[in-house]
């Protein structure tokens, strides 16, 4: 594709791939992990500044209680980074299980109407049976083959 084409959208080629999400994320995440380091340290020196300035005809806890709605705000930006960094690594995860999902569907539809055919029509199940009891039973090696599981005990033929 062409960026001068209507159509084109950059990363639709990396959502249509998990593994491209997967790296485009976690480039994503490593940006957001600098920025979060940069943030800590601006808090960290924010609080030091802000703890710092004292006006004239303040008590000691006053340029603190100035200093808090500041620190506040920083801490939670951080919390946001923080938060974003982890739905990050959960995107990925669950972006990988959507295409497993995707991979898996068709099977679990088949496994799913084959129940259901059976459900619907006994005969089925001992359909595929059919072959190895009458094996057993042509060579006659004096047991006959057992039908169910009750049958067990009653297997041995008389003789």
């Amino acid at each position: 594709m062409n960026s001068n084409d209507p159509n084109y959208a950059p990363l639709r080629d990396v959502a249509a791939s998990p593994e491209a999400t997967a790296r485009y994320l976690a480039d994503v995440q490593r940006v957001l992990l600098d920025i979060g380091k940069n943030l800590e340290t601006l808090a960290i020196e924010t609080r030091v500044h802000c703890r710092g300035t004292h006006v004239d005809g303040d008590r000691w806890y006053h340029a603190r209680l100035r200093a808090m709605p500041v620190e506040k705000a920083l801490r939670d930006v951080l919390k946001h980074v923080n938060g974003l960094t982890e739905g990050l690594e959960k995107t990925a995860y669950k972006r990988n299980a959507f295409t497993d999902e995707v991979k898996n569907l068709p099977g679990k539809r088949k496994e799913k109407e084959l129940e259901k055919q059976r459900k619907k029509n006994p005969q089925l199940k001992a359909a595929p049976q059919a072959p190895q009891q009458q094996g057993a039973q042509g060579q006659n090696t004096g047991y006959s083959v057992p039908r169910s599981i009750y049958d067990l005990g009653q297997s041995r033929e008389s003789a």
